[in-house]
């Protein structure tokens, strides 16, 4: 198969490749992270849109682990697919590749969509790059940017949101500061070309393996450190359907209620 069409189909998941990094992800979550974790019981049967906010720039170490549980406790017969950034799969083959094989797809409203009307639950992270190379000193907040695709799949087809939240794995590396608007001036002054004509939508410089000090939206190797994840309580909705997912003062407000709800989960968890 052609590189360029790795995430673009359902049927590159692979159960057995899966099975496979089962006994690699579990040495990482017992001795490397030393995850402790919470919450799985609170996922209701059935199809669900699980919300996350990750941590830890490319790596994003709290997804991989949440992805162990996930198989460890469901296994790989109920079907689910988590929603990469489009730029991973262009500038980061090596590691999309293997993804695909784990149920990772292209961040596309249409991959969604064929993800759920095959009886799947769907896993996305709003906030994306903004999110993943957040500063340090915001490692505690939610930030999804005001991206309400999720929500409008939510209404559209009557899935509860499934919150997921962790703590420690932005301490796999440190990020100073988002140098993107800097660098965006220089790019529209033709100064500054984006790798692969990619607008990575953050700009990073942080400390961390391999690199020491990276600036960009390098690959890294997370520091080992012990992490939290959670589960949190699903939420539902008053109002599901296609005019509810049109509806843009109803769309704000669930947005709004999920956010200030995952806000109050991880502050809890940093507080605790």
């Amino acid at each position: 198969m052609d590189k360029k069409d790795f995430g673009w189909s359902l049927t590159q998941r692979d159960p057995d490749t899966i099975k496979q990094l089962m006994p690699f992800w579990e040495l990482l979550y017992k001795y490397y992270f030393r995850v402790e974790t919470s919450g799985w019981e609170n996922i209701p049967q059935g199809q669900v849109l699980l919300v996350g906010s990750h941590n830890g720039g490319i790596a994003a170490p709290d997804m991989v682990m949440m992805m162990y549980d996930w198989f460890k406790h469901f296994g790989t017969d109920r079907l689910a697919y988590g929603l990469m950034h489009p730029m991973a799969w262009t500038a980061y083959q090596g590691i999309t590749r293997l993804a695909a094989k784990t149920g990772a797809i292209r961040a596309n409203p249409n991959m969604a969509i064929a993800a759920i009307e095959n009886n799947a639950s769907v896993l996305v992270y709003p906030g994306g790059a903004e999110d993943v190379f957040r500063p340090y000193t915001e490692r505690n907040q939610i930030k999804f940017v005001g991206r309400k695709g999720f929500i409008k799949l939510a209404l559209r087809y009557s899935l509860p949101i499934v919150p997921l939240i962790s703590k420690g794995a932005h301490e796999s590396i440190f990020v100073l500061a988002d140098l993107y608007e800097q660098v965006k001036g220089l790019n529209k002054q033709g100064l500054f070309p984006w790798i692969f004509d990619l607008d990575p939508q953050t700009f990073p410089i942080y400390l961390g393996l391999p690199w020491g000090l990276a600036i960009g939206p390098l690959p890294n190797i997370p520091l080992p450190v012990a992490m939290t994840t959670k589960v949190c309580q699903p939420i539902y909705f008053d109002s599901y359907g296609i005019e509810a997912s049109r509806d843009r003062t109803y769309v704000q407000q669930c947005y709004d209620l999920v956010v200030n709800k995952m806000q109050e989960d991880l502050s809890s968890l940093y507080s605790s």
